[in-house]
């Protein structure tokens, strides 16, 4: 794409991208970047071993998850400027729920509003309206939406690791429900002029496979979508699992934990480079010749992170995790567009978004339990490589099979 027809995308389409840019942005309030800044704090506040916090953490995002199931559906009845305030509410309240939670049997609650709401449907709501409301353009849109998501995972660990400093760990909770209930007075002015699901469905419709629409019960009955299951559920469990365990992570590889923040900025730019590189090479050459292919660096940066001590290292690991996170924010999203079609593609990604999440609730839920077994972080990351590699080769055969369909 020229530098002016960049321009003249982002000038025609301001509004729609800025409201995609905030949903993301304050989803990160509900993505385990986030929490996991507050992990030794809160452990410490219940009582909680790595296990015992972890598995509390599962289990509210387990929970989310099924309720994604139905949730994300509704971004095909209702539009994003109706649906948008109401999620940013819940999530404000979810924050407000951490800020003034004390009892340990009520922390699932909250770790479940907050994932429903935050990882949940403000991603899944910036997405799919997104891959709906773009089409020739549909990679660079997901990938300009995707922005605040990078946002946030570079600048509000930084700022608020540094914020605990001086501040009680629940009052930053209450400054995150403020924030996100600014939001809601901005989107509502950014969609003032919204494209309705109804008004897609002629104008703004794309065919998937065999050239129709499919429904979610038709993608589900497809073997492709199986496939891509465990595609859709590693990244989302086992960077899940890396940024939760952070704190731990520092204090056995000996660095600070302000150490490890302090380059989560470049794991940031690249994977901010590399989101924009996937999102012009789908719009290009399309989603099935990158989908193979695209976890490789994820399966090789894990093995980096294992077998390093040093900063440095961690760097080095750090920025292929990056390369595949930046990509996988664009991939995905245009890859059920593209194959299932785009006049269902809420309730079918909401199916996707759904094993995201469950993704999230396994990963830290179980590397939480090896860690109180003894099973130390670089042993798992080991492995963890050796699974991507084995992702990769199913998504080939699934793609391979499915691509001349198309």
């Amino acid at each position: 794409m020229t530098q002016f027809s960049l321009r003249r995308l982002l000038i025609d389409n301001a509004a729609w991208l800025g409201a995609g840019v905030l949903l993301t942005f304050l989803s990160s309030f509900g993505q385990t970047f986030f929490i996991s800044v507050f992990a030794g704090e809160i452990r410490a506040a219940f009582g909680l071993s790595h296990g015992a916090w972890g598995g509390l953490y599962s289990l509210g995002t387990l929970v989310s998850a099924v309720v994604m199931i139905w949730a994300g559906g509704l971004t095909d009845v209702f539009r994003v400027r109706v649906l948008g305030p109401v999620v940013l509410l819940g999530l404000a309240l979810a924050a407000l729920a951490m800020a003034m939670n004390s009892w340990v049997v009520l922390l699932p609650a909250a770790i479940f509003l907050l994932r429903l709401f935050g990882q949940g449907m403000s991603t899944h709501l910036a997405m799919v309206a997104m891959a709906r409301w773009f089409i020739a353009t549909r990679g660079k849109a997901l990938s300009i939406a995707s922005i605040g998501y990078a946002l946030g995972e570079a600048l509000l660990p930084l700022i608020f690791v540094t914020a605990m400093v001086f501040l009680d760990w629940r009052l930053l909770w209450g400054v995150a429900a403020v924030i996100t209930l600014l939001g809601i007075p901005v989107l509502t002015r950014l969609l003032r002029e919204e494209r309705t699901p109804q008004s897609l469905a002629s104008a703004y419709s794309a065919t998937g496979m065999h050239g129709r629409h499919w429904t979610r019960r038709d993608a589900l009955s497809h073997p492709l979508f199986w496939f891509m299951t465990p595609a859709v559920l590693g990244p989302s469990a086992f960077i899940t699992a890396f940024f939760f365990h952070q704190v731990h992570l520092a204090e056995v590889k000996g660095w600070t934990h302000i150490q490890l923040v302090a380059l989560f900025p470049v794991y940031t730019g690249v994977s901010l480079l590399s989101m924009f590189s996937a999102g012009w090479a789908l719009d290009k050459w399309g989603t099935a010749r990158m989908m193979p292919y695209y976890q490789l660096p994820l399966a090789l940066g894990f093995v980096v992170l294992g077998l390093s001590t040093s900063v440095m290292g961690a760097t080095i690991g750090l920025i292929l995790l990056a390369l595949t996170v930046g990509a996988n924010s664009t991939l995905p999203s245009a890859f059920w567009a593209e194959f299932y079609g785009t006049r269902h593609i809420g309730a079918i990604k909401a199916m996707a978004t759904a094993v995201m999440v469950l993704g999230s609730a396994i990963g830290p839920g179980w590397t939480g339990v090896l860690i109180d077994w003894g099973v130390s972080l670089d042993t798992q990351f080991l492995w963890i490589g050796i699974f991507f590699l084995l992702v990769c080769a199913l998504v080939h055969i699934g793609v391979t099979s499915a691509v001349r369909t198309l």
